[in-house]
């Protein structure tokens, strides 16, 4: 599973901070690995230098061999709980997507 992380122009993150998220996120979504084959992470934060609740901004999107990719979006007020919040949807959206594969 490759991780691609990609930041707007807002974000100055530091290896450590892409090292801490990777790893996150390959934890979070481990026992999917067999099926996923590659996963983007895009943060934003909406606001730039401006202040404001719930400004940062994480999409995942997960590309799982043989079917569409499937991407989940979440707000929070830091990088962390947004990247939580979004690994979060997106494991509920491929255990609907895998179970479905089981049943048939």
């Amino acid at each position: 599973m490759t991780i691609q992380l990609n930041t707007d122009h807002n974000i100055t993150g530091s290896e450590k901070f892409k090292s801490v998220l990777e790893g996150q996120i390959t934890d979070e979504l481990s026992r999917f690995s067999e099926h996923i084959t590659r996963v983007e992470v895009h943060l934003a934060d909406e606001n730039g230098n401006k202040g404001g609740l719930d400004d940062k901004r994480c999409t995942i999107a997960a590309g799982i061999e043989g079917k569409p990719t499937i991407a989940a979006t979440n707000h929070a007020n830091t990088y962390e709980l947004a990247v939580s919040g979004a690994v979060h949807k997106l494991k509920s959206s491929l255990d609907k997507v895998l179970g479905r594969l089981k049943d048939h």
